[in-house]
């Protein structure tokens, strides 16, 4: 209706104001607050995080050249959006820690982002923060979906996203921009063999 004001952007302070047990982001202006992720979801993300971070992270031992890291709030655009992808990666010397910077958060833009789907986020990760990953041009995003099994790994071409390869199943994952390792299902799935019967 005309002349109703504007709806209030969001801001960091909201976010800081969220409740301790969900999860704030603040995407197009909008607070999105999501509750903490089920197992399913944590044990994706701990494995892909664990197995990248041995194998990737600088001076790990491995094929090395990048710094992973688990939860990362970026702050990214001019009134920054604010968003929380389940892992971030920078190439070696993109993320230079600083002892005179402290910050809770980080405003350099990721190369790659991991962001483990369940029901509740769903939505939010395809519409709402892969325009803000194409917009700030992150070079690769991988869309993980537990439930079904599947890897979504994106490119950015230069104009937004194309679909690489979706990839899923009980085959070790060897997807851009980690080709130089195979991330065993075990670290994708968080599957275990039960306990054996007495």
């Amino acid at each position: 209706m005309a002349g109703d004001p504007l709806p209030k952007r969001a801001t960091y302070a909201d976010v800081l104001a969220a409740p301790a047990h969900m999860r704030a982001e603040v995407l197009d202006g909008e607070l999105h607050l999501m509750p903490r992720p089920r197992r399913a979801h944590l044990r994706s993300a701990t494995g892909i995080g664990a197995f990248l971070f041995g194998a990737f992270q600088v001076g790990a031992g491995g094929p090395g050249g990048w710094t992973i890291i688990a939860e990362p709030e970026l702050h990214l655009g001019p009134e920054p959006d604010i968003l929380v992808p389940d892992l971030g990666g920078w190439r070696a010397g993109r993320l230079i820690d600083r002892e005179d910077e402290d910050e809770a958060y980080i405003t350099v833009v990721p190369d790659w982002v991991c962001e483990v789907l369940s029901p509740g986020t769903l939505r939010v990760d395809r519409m709402k923060k892969m325009p803000i990953y194409a917009r700030e041009r992150v070079g690769h995003v991988w869309l993980v979906d537990p439930r079904e099994r599947t890897v979504e790994v994106f490119r950015h071409g230069g104009s937004g996203y194309v679909l690489v390869g979706t990839y899923g199943g009980d085959d070790g994952l060897v997807a851009e921009p980690f080709e130089a390792a195979s991330i065993p299902p075990a670290f994708l799935w968080g599957t275990q063999s039960p306990p054996a019967a007495p």
